[in-house]
């Protein structure tokens, strides 16, 4: 896995800000030796009691070949910089965290910005993700997914497919169900081109926005049997709760009886440097209790936090990976607490 860069302990030692009689959870996570194999390592870990890994993608072909802007490739430096200065305590000691690294894309970038050339590119980044994801769902093990674009989910939804035998489940917060036309991969279609293959069998969308998705889009979810609460429904009109409508969702997906796969699109949230920034969306303390509900309440397979750009700020790329950092350390903070208290029971 030439593609992959490693985030060893000396790499981001420097990011770490001690101060006497502090102890931070950068410095009790496990980290990647280049000296082992993978496989070897997260076998390591898990007898150890491990049970998180984070690693990023670092792209933006997907959002490129969906003919939208790019820059959502620093997502996942940006939120280890601060997760890694959370402290080590009760709540979070760290131990059962493996900082991986990330994955590159530079030697699969097109040399122009042919969409076809683009979306080639993509499905080359596909057997990337899976690859990488297999062996650590293969372990027993959670990967928590930060960076690129929401094409991923298709390689991420594929691998634990492939790994567990069985098709998955997955329920998604984002203004776009990302259930475009099969034209190729790109961040538009990753669920559609995951449900054409099996991998993907009940998949809900939270806060689709009732005017950024097309008919034809609409259409080809509702005849997979897709389902979705909008925006406008629980935001706008409040004819439910988000609490409710969350319990009905975990119903739902547990009468699959089948694992979850836990997708959030920052573009759902106001203000967000991403790569379609929205004016009108969800709160990010609504998108932590969104992830928290599933954790706690169903059979989660993963985490995948898309689409953040730290480049995109308006302010300045420094302010971009600050805000990026802060907020999806929260929500990856919100997943781990989450899962620490979920008791699966299969009958």
């Amino acid at each position: 896995m030439n593609w992959l860069n490693l985030y060893t302990q000396e790499y981001i030692s420097s990011w770490v800000s001690h101060r006497a009689g502090e102890q931070k959870i950068g410095d009790k996570f496990f980290y990647p030796n280049i000296q082992r194999p993978l496989k070897e390592q997260f076998t390591v870990f898990k007898k150890q009691g491990g049970q998180f890994v984070l690693f990023g993608i670092n792209e933006d072909l997907g959002p490129q070949g969906n003919l939208g802007r790019g820059g959502s490739g620093n997502g996942y430096e940006a939120t280890i910089k601060q997760f890694v200065n959370f402290q080590s305590n009760q709540f979070l000691p760290g131990s059962d965290i493996f900082i991986l690294g990330e994955i590159q894309t530079q030697d699969i970038q097109p040399d122009s910005g042919n969409t076809e050339l683009i979306r080639q590119a993509v499905a080359k980044l596909d057997v990337r993700v899976i690859e990488l994801t297999s062996l650590i769902i293969a372990a027993g093990l959670e990967p928590i997914v930060i960076g690129g674009g929401h094409n991923n989910a298709y390689g991420l939804l594929t691998a634990c497919h492939q790994v567990l035998n069985t098709p998955m489940s997955a329920v998604n917060l984002d203004p776009h169900s990302d259930f475009r036309a099969l034209d190729g991969r790109h961040s538009g279609n990753g669920f559609n081109y995951a449900a054409s293959e099996r991998a993907l069998t009940q998949y809900h969308v939270l806060g689709l926005h009732e005017l950024k998705n097309n008919a034809i889009n609409l259409q080809q979810l509702k005849q997979f049997g897709g389902t979705w609460h909008t925006f406008q429904q629980i935001w706008v009109r409040r004819e439910l709760t988000l609490e409710k409508a969350m319990q009905d969702i975990a119903q739902n997906i547990n009468a699959y009886q089948q694992p979850l796969g836990v997708e959030l699109d920052v573009d759902a949230i106001p203000q967000f440097p991403s790569s379609a920034e929205t004016s009108a969306g969800i709160p990010l303390l609504d998108a932590a209790f969104y992830i928290s509900y599933l954790a706690r309440h169903c059979h989660c397979q993963y985490l995948h936090l898309a689409e953040a750009a730290p480049n995109c700020h308006p302010t300045s790329e420094q302010a971009g990976y600050r805000q990026v950092g802060q907020s999806l350390s929260e929500l990856v903070y919100s997943y781990i607490q989450g899962r620490k208290s979920y008791t699966y029971t299969h009958t």
